[in-house]
């Protein structure tokens, strides 16, 4: 069998990455997916990145996907969607801000725009968030038709999402949604779409938690998935 390796939330974190690329060279991968937070806060954001960019010979080349902290970069350095810094200043203060302004480089922030919102690959959706944005935070407590709005909107029998930071299966059975466009000259009857069974996958976290990484593993032929928890050790600062 052939798996996908599926991360979310390095953030900058190169230990906890170097620990899970060991993991994955036991396994039998044909594709890495990294699901956006490949940056964030962490003064080795530069070297976590070029060790992404220059796989070393004999390892894949990772699929990279915007994410949160990509956006905040973006936003920082003023190329993003928006100039509005709120959110980043209401959740970690100006200490952090100033961290990771200083963490990722405005060359890094130009590859950063580069990256793919997700990807879509046979029936599956590989995103940070959701269709509607990266900040978009499905987890188990996501209510069911909220769930299946985001995979129908996403055209996926599987949504693959590290959001949350979480490592979750979430199986919806079967379910319909009414839905009904309004123009500016008229609205047309509403129409039940039905859904066959699908389901979200919250691939867990890479680099938050020190000494511990979790990744997923996804096999397609089958639609099996395992989630790995990696035990790596923390360098000393000096």
């Amino acid at each position: 069998m052939s798996y996908w390796a599926i991360l979310s939330g390095v953030e900058g974190n190169l230990a906890a990455y170097e620990a899970v690329l060991a993991d994955i060279k036991q396994r039998a991968v044909e594709e890495i997916y990294i699901l956006g937070d490949l940056v964030g806060p962490h003064p080795e954001c530069e070297k976590l990145v070029q060790r992404v960019q220059n796989p070393r010979q004999g390892e894949l080349q990772p699929q990279v996907c915007k994410g949160w902290w990509e956006e905040q970069c973006l936003i920082l350095h003023g190329v993003g969607a928006t100039g509005d810094v709120s959110e980043l200043t209401h959740k970690y203060g100006a200490e952090v801000i100033e961290l990771l302004w200083k963490s990722v480089s405005r060359q890094t922030v130009e590859w950063l725009r580069q990256l793919d919102f997700g990807f879509h690959d046979l029936d599956c959706l590989l995103v940070h968030g959701s269709t509607l944005g990266v900040d978009d935070e499905l987890s188990p407590e996501t209510p069911a038709p909220q769930m299946l709005d985001r995979l129908l909107r996403g055209e996926a029998n599987t949504l693959f999402c590290g959001r949350s930071g979480l490592a979750f299966e979430y199986q919806v059975q079967s379910g319909s949604i009414t839905a009904s466009v309004t123009t500016l000259d008229e609205q047309k009857s509403p129409c039940a779409i039905a859904a066959q069974p699908r389901q979200v996958i919250g691939v867990g976290n890479v680099g938050r938690v020190p000494k511990i990484a979790i990744y997923t593993l996804f096999e397609p032929n089958t639609n099996s998935v395992e989630f790995k928890t990696v035990n790596y050790k923390v360098k000393r600062s000096d």
